[in-house]
């Protein structure tokens, strides 16, 4: 099952073209909540997609709530396909997420992060990547690459 890259208000073109790019390489699905800080249709995220985004699948959704419509939060019910929330604010690695295929990864603004809100509804399933010598924090698509590429790792081993 293809992992699925949730990018809460993303702010700047090209984090979201990288992560395009590296969306369409791995086979994940991208899904856009709005609002965006650029449009859809600026040329620095054809550019950092390059000749790829017109191949990817990615869905667009007015707000938080348009997506949970469509793709609610059940995880912690059995047989529901898990969301993991990946923030600078938790303290459990995202390696000790028991990730699969089919799961929600998702990733906040690149200035703010994920929601408050967001961050306390789903407390039990937010995850952080370690960092050394005080820094802050790690490009949005470089933190989609490190967290998606475990996963595929993850959900291989379970096969």
């Amino acid at each position: 099952m293809r992992f699925h890259i949730v990018l809460h208000q993303p702010r700047i073109p090209q984090n979201t073209g990288n992560i395009g790019r590296l969306c369409y390489a791995s086979n994940a699905v991208l899904h856009l909540i709005y609002p965006l800080g650029f449009s859809i249709s600026q040329k620095e995220l054809k550019r950092a997609g390059m000749d790829y985004w017109e191949h990817l699948e990615v869905y667009e959704y007015a707000d938080t709530e348009a997506f949970y419509t469509e793709h609610p939060d059940l995880s912690c019910e059995t047989h529901a396909i898990p969301h993991f929330y990946l923030t600078t604010k938790a303290t459990t690695p995202y390696y000790e997420a028991k990730m699969q295929g089919g799961a929600y990864l998702h990733f906040g603004r690149e200035d703010a992060g994920l929601s408050a809100e967001i961050l306390h509804a789903h407390a039990k399933q937010c995850y952080t990547i370690p960092m050394e010598n005080g820094a802050r924090s790690l490009n949005l698509a470089t933190s989609v690459g490190i967290v998606l590429y475990d996963g595929i790792r993850q959900s291989r081993i379970l096969q």
